[in-house]
């Protein structure tokens, strides 16, 4: 299986206003319905222990917490954004008398436990209205990242929160769960990373008389993998069949004696029979009969030799459309017709995958590449033996979505042109420039 990428640069402007300020408050959960408790909200027994210097006691209630991920089911190696939210603190104002605007820090650990383990710190920005002598201190939010290394459910709780003030002082008020641990708060269920099939065949010779030996090279196996190599006719094994095992470096070397007049390919794989997953691209063979032709015929011979697997675009950089400064916007345009050609004539399917960067502007300025979306579309080509299935619609991002793909099959091959519509999601106050991003398009 050949992998082809391709690299494309993107452009969005936005347009030129005046330059406001803003400010705001902290931010609080989701809305729900009345009386009903969004999800994941979870309460549990705080002791908040109040800096020595503020000669306080320690402080005993409810804390209310909520945690998000960005992305309930990621792949292993993925990179997830978790957002801690604490709505409700026993901890009250440790200074003296009223606590100014923008003067609280808020940090945390959130619990990891199941598949993964481990601790994720939160850290959150100075965002508070004032508060007043002895009053609670208000409601905070923390966000952090952590890579995702092992598949399966892992829970994420509820740890520890300091809440830091500077003012006059530097005072940290302690918080933790009274009780063993909080409840459970947000649970995402992570995918094993796909691996490329590296597996391939490469033939000393294309052709050969019934019963002669073709000297076949398995390459990309695991080292000490049972391999079986076969003749094909189609999408079926032939007689034709020798098994070996793969040597330190995933290769094995044989002699297949080609018996079966019907062989017309030869195929290496793991395990009981051939799959896209673990077996390779066939490669073309011809058995070349040596009985002499009745008196007065000519035998004629006509070979189908195997092609490859390729992907080309129309047109050069993509420019998305302009958005007015201020309010958030949407940028919209289209990736331009990506055309995939599949004349290899084996089993196997292909899908086409597209991950793209951040959106860099004025000063280093980014947009992230999350913030693109797309909406795929595909067809098959008359006379194509594979049908085009477009991507589901959604987030692009650096960790990549699916453009189209096309199934495995017994035979597989054809012409398929796919676009996608996209849209970059302009945060408001972007200052005003151009943004530029590379789009990757992967075929395997």
């Amino acid at each position: 299986m050949r992998t082809r990428t391709r690299n494309r640069r993107w452009s969005a402007a936005v347009g030129v206003a005046a330059l406001a300020a803003t400010a705001g408050g902290a931010l609080g959960a989701p809305a729900a319905a009345e009386g009903e408790v969004p999800p994941g909200q979870v309460d549990f027994p705080t002791q908040c222990l109040a800096p020595q210097e503020a000669g306080l006691p320690p402080a005993d209630g409810q804390s209310t917490a909520r945690i998000t991920v960005d992305d309930p089911a990621p792949r292993v190696g993925d990179t997830v954004t978790v957002t801690y939210q604490v709505l409700r603190t026993p901890a009250r104002n440790p200074v003296g008398g009223e606590l100014p605007a923008d003067t609280l820090t808020p940090t945390g650990r959130i619990l990891l436990a199941g598949a993964q383990s481990g601790e994720v710190t939160v850290v959150g920005a100075k965002r508070n209205d004032p508060v007043p002598a002895g009053a609670p201190l208000p409601a905070v939010t923390m966000t952090g990242t952590f890579t995702v290394t092992a598949p399966g459910e892992t829970t994420l709780t509820p740890g520890p929160y300091t809440l830091h003030t500077r003012h006059l002082l530097d005072l940290d008020t302690a918080c933790t769960a009274a009780a063993a641990a909080a409840p459970v708060s947000a649970r995402l269920a992570a995918a094993d990373l796909p691996t490329a099939n590296l597996r391939s065949v490469f033939l000393a010779s294309a052709h050969g008389r019934p019963g002669a030996p073709v000297r076949v090279t398995a390459a990309g196996f695991p080292p000490g993998a049972a391999v079986t190599v076969a003749g094909r006719a189609g999408a079926a094994e032939t007689a034709d069949r020798v098994r070996a095992t793969a040597d330190g470096l995933g290769a094995a070397v044989v002699e297949l004696p080609v018996t079966d007049r019907a062989t017309t390919a030869v195929v290496a794989y793991e395990g009981a029979a051939w799959s896209a997953r673990q077996g390779s691209a066939p490669a073309a063979y011809t058995v070349v009969d040596a009985a002499p032709p009745p008196p007065g015929t000519r035998k004629v011979t006509a070979t189908v030799e195997p092609g490859g697997l390729g992907v080309t675009q129309a047109g050069e950089d993509i420019t998305l459309g302009a958005v007015a400064y201020g309010d958030g916007a949407a940028a919209p345009g289209r990736i331009g017709t990506v055309t995939v050609t599949d004349a290899r004539g084996g089993p196997a399917g292909w899908s086409l995958t597209g991950k793209v960067s951040d959106f860099t502007g004025p000063g280093g300025i980014r947009i992230p590449g999350a913030s693109l979306t797309w909406t795929p579309s595909c067809a098959a080509a008359p006379g194509s033996l594979s049908p085009c299935t477009p991507g589901s619609a959604g987030v692009v991002g650096p960790e990549g979505a699916l453009l189209a793909s096309a199934p495995d099959a017994p035979l597989v091959g054809g012409t398929f042109t796919i676009d996608a519509a996209v849209t970059l999601h302009v945060p408001p106050y972007t200052p005003p420039g151009a943004y530029t991003a590379v789009l990757t398009l992967t075929l395997s």
